[in-house]
């Protein structure tokens, strides 16, 4: 091998070390993050302030992941200047953990409202649903990541289609609680922190839906031209969901 083969050969291997470490800090970016809604919702299951707090309180460690990962990519793309799928294999990892921080952000706003809930007293026949949703979404989460690290457009597009789902249950499940709430006023300040929680877990089932566009146009090169399904047409201010 010539002199110039060498450093193109060594150049090559650089990069794919790269790429493999990259993919690696996505992975476990997306550990911690269906660790999030199982922690949060568990909380919120058991009436589990405490562990709410624990919640919240590992966000940081998610934020930074990103940061990391951001750091690692954009100095990846400076050095080696990739093109192609090389190109979107780096973009795709960004977008990913840019979502994953999503749903752990999401995950502790469900952990401030089991802590704003401590002092309620609620029959767990209202926590059915929101649960039911969130075991459907963390599902969605789990396939998801399976399919961004198997490069699975299949598996992809079905988490993709899958997304209808949620919304429905989403919309089921608010009037669920707003007949609660018109049944007896004592429940509308618990109905409403549940209304929100399960928001939050329909919006994680947003993100993982984006998740499985970027496995798409990371394998395929484009953008999915179908119009995305949606089943939820709730919505609640930006402000209002961040409390």
């Amino acid at each position: 091998m010539t002199e110039f083969g060498a450093k193109i050969d060594h150049t090559s291997r650089a990069f794919d070390g790269d790429l493999q470490e990259i993919a690696r800090k996505v992975a476990e970016m997306g550990g911690l993050a269906e660790k999030q809604i199982s922690d949060a919702v568990q909380a919120l299951v058991e009436h589990d302030s405490e562990a709410a707090e624990r919640v919240i309180a590992a966000d940081p460690a998610i934020d930074a992941m990103q940061h990391d990962i951001e750091e690692k990519a954009i100095l990846t793309i400076a050095r080696r200047q990739p093109m192609a799928v090389d190109l979107r294999e780096i973009v795709g990892a960004m977008r990913v953990c840019n979502d994953l921080e999503r749903i752990g952000d999401h995950a502790k706003h469900i952990g401030k409202r089991v802590v704003a809930m401590a002092r309620d007293l609620y029959p767990q026949t209202l926590i059915r649903g929101v649960e039911h949703m969130a075991d459907l979404v963390l599902a969605q989460v789990k396939q998801v990541l399976d399919a961004y690290a198997n490069r699975d457009v299949q598996a992809a597009l079905a988490v993709w289609q899958g997304d209808e789902e949620v919304d429905a249950l989403c919309t089921s499940l608010f009037r669920e609680l707003l007949t609660y709430m018109m049944e007896d006023p004592r429940n509308i300040t618990f109905c409403m922190h549940l209304m929100f929680c399960a928001k939050d877990i329909e919006r994680m089932g947003d993100h993982a839906t984006n998740i499985a566009e970027t496995v798409y146009f990371m394998v395929e090169g484009v953008a999915i031209t179908d119009q995305r399904p949606k089943g939820d047409t709730t919505s609640f201010p930006p402000a209002l969901l961040h409390q």
